[in-house]
């Protein structure tokens, strides 16, 4: 209809309605494509919001997983340097020796929860975070802590020979009444408070025998305490860098505050 009226107006030659025209099309252009762009903001901000609060429903479950791990790994320690000390002390009980032995060559890991920032840097819409949570979750997914402590501690050589001298009876003994504590959800949260071996008391003592006159044990004992030392340290760092993610998500402003 506009054009319509338009080439009348040429016809005629009213050249001052052909301008209001003229006009009120590039007005109507110009509503339209600021429609469009306002529109298009408003599902980026959607998406954004939807992006964030899956970011931190992954982040707060990966707090709380990375938080067992580093429990985890400081029990660990622990039991490196009860080791230590019960293969320094003779008299010492072979239970606990066997126990704490065992013990310090534990591993265990649970993988981060990566699927929705895979998401967002695939799609390349990390500009639709807040740029403190985007620069906090980058840092985070960018390198896997959990599964280096994983592979370092598996390698170790400590580990190989441990496991290599308690004969297969004992391990299984130990894994029944003196391993891992696990939550509702399967996941390993400690060593078993009340520790029972149901197993000879022969042989254990025969087994504590074997670790105590193996010269490689207490070395390679002392030496994965620095790697469980490091482990440890590391993963506490983890969850600092996971509590700066979820602050930038609950809290922008005050994130980026805090960072300056």
């Amino acid at each position: 209809m506009l054009l319509r009226r338009v080439i009348e107006h040429l016809r005629d030659q009213n050249w001052t309605a052909v301008g209001i025209d003229f006009v009120i099309v590039v007005i109507g252009v110009f509503v339209g494509i600021q429609v469009a762009n306002w529109n298009e903001a408003l599902a980026d901000e959607r998406l954004g919001r939807a992006y964030a609060a899956r970011l931190l429903a992954d982040l707060e479950k990966d707090r709380a997983t990375g938080q067992a791990l580093a429990d985890y790994y400081g029990a660990v320690l622990d039991s490196v340097e009860r080791g230590d000390a019960l293969l320094a002390d003779p008299q010492s009980r072979a239970e606990d020796l066997v126990v704490h032995l065992y013990r310090a060559s534990e591993i265990v890991y649970s993988p981060p929860s990566s699927a929705t920032w895979d998401e967002v840097v695939s799609a390349g819409h990390t500009g639709l975070l807040e740029p403190g949570l985007a620069s906090h979750a980058a840092a985070y997914f960018a390198f896997d802590t959990a599964r280096n402590v994983l592979d370092t501690l598996n390698r170790s050589a400590y580990r190989h020979r441990v496991r290599a001298l308690i004969p297969l009876p004992v391990q299984k003994a130990l894994r029944v009444g003196c391993s891992d504590v696990r939550d509702a959800l399967g996941q390993i949260v400690g060593f078993m408070a009340d520790c029972q071996l149901a197993i000879d008391a022969a042989q254990i003592e025969a087994t504590a025998a074997v670790l105590r006159a193996d010269p490689v044990v207490q070395r390679e004992l002392r030496n994965q305490y620095s790697h469980v030392n490091s482990a440890h340290a590391n993963l506490k760092g983890r969850v600092a860098v996971i509590e700066k993610a979820l602050a930038a998500a609950r809290d922008p402003v005050a994130a980026e505050s805090a960072a300056r």
